[in-house]
């Protein structure tokens, strides 16, 4: 069996198909640097890993979050404060792993220390602190802490991980589905549509919503939008809202304000229909299309066949 995973605090980010999940980057900088990467092509999910310092790779077939957890406790027996980013996997993982080591869940933190996390809680309406006296097992909400580039310290320990002695009372994945763009997670979504006032009125901004599962695309909304109820509070982007990191970011009538800008990550490409070719966003964008933005979005469901519900 491979030597235990040596160090204070430690990310755990379940890999497939060597894709990083949501928040991976975070939990790592939060768990100090240290990177423990498990699952089908960890050396190529390592690559786009860029808050790691200290980084172990275990190559695992079996997913499933019972097997995981049962070759994973005796590696991180020793470590005391164990964060997994919040996502489907890592959900899935924690409280098993948690379990595993005998040790409390605190599931949903937006920060996370050495002796307990701020978690939220009652939809999201609440900061609760909590403390803990002895090791224990955090999930790390993606987007809210962000992650600083990092120099690693040496080159990736590749470990094995031992088969779970015995059966494993575990789930049976039949099949891994893309979720629906209407319902993806934004902080997970490759593609992002962004909904501003400029749109006018709701009946456009649904229409965007249809327009972007057409096109592969999640939509998100500033908070005008969601204040006035076109969209729901959790479509809201911004330093109050859902913090993305999308491929791509187009925004439809939306004037770039801090608060909006604040939540864009770093999207890879940046597109802005305004009719004010010096707003905020449009200065932003990689291009920026001077239109009136519902008639874009109009001319667009026409092309694709997207009628009004």
């Amino acid at each position: 069996m491979s030597a235990p995973v040596d160090t204070g605090a430690v990310a755990v980010v379940v890999v497939r198909g060597g894709r990083l999940p949501a928040g991976s980057d975070e939990a790592v900088a939060e768990a100090g640097g240290a990177a423990l990467l498990v699952g089908d092509g960890t050396a190529h999910a390592c690559a786009g890993l860029t808050s790691a310092e200290r980084v172990w790779l275990a190559e695992y077939t079996r997913t499933t979050p019972g097997a995981l957890a049962a070759a994973l406790a005796p590696l991180l027996a020793g470590v005391p404060v164990v964060v997994l980013p919040a996502s489907p996997d890592g959900r899935d993982l924690a409280p098993r792993l948690a379990l595993a080591l005998d040790r409390p869940l605190l599931a949903g933190a937006v920060t996370v220390t050495s002796g307990g996390a701020d978690v939220l809680r009652w939809e999201d309406q609440a900061l609760v602190e909590l403390t803990v006296d002895g090791p224990f097992v955090a999930t790390l909400v993606p987007g809210v802490r962000g992650a600083l580039p990092a120099t690693p310290a040496g080159a990736p320990v590749v470990i094995s991980l031992p088969e779970a002695a015995g059966p494993v009372a575990d789930v049976h994945v039949r099949e891994v589905l893309a979720p629906e763009p209407g319902t993806a997670d934004l902080a997970e979504a490759p593609r992002v549509f962004g909904a501003g006032a400029g749109l006018g009125d709701e009946a456009s901004a649904v229409l965007l919503t249809a327009v972007g599962a057409a096109l592969g695309a999640s939509v998100g909304a500033t908070r005008v939008v969601t204040d006035v109820g076109w969209l729901g509070h959790e479509r809201q982007i911004g330093t109050t809202g859902v913090v993305i990191d999308p491929e791509l970011y187009i925004a439809f009538g939306v004037s770039g304000a801090a608060q909006h800008t604040g939540g864009l990550g770093r999207p890879r490409h940046v597109v802005s229909v305004n009719t004010d070719p010096s707003c905020p966003m449009t200065e932003l964008a990689d291009l920026g299309i001077v239109a009136d933005a519902t008639a874009v979005v109009e001319e667009l469901a026409r092309r694709l066949g997207v009628t009004h519900d």
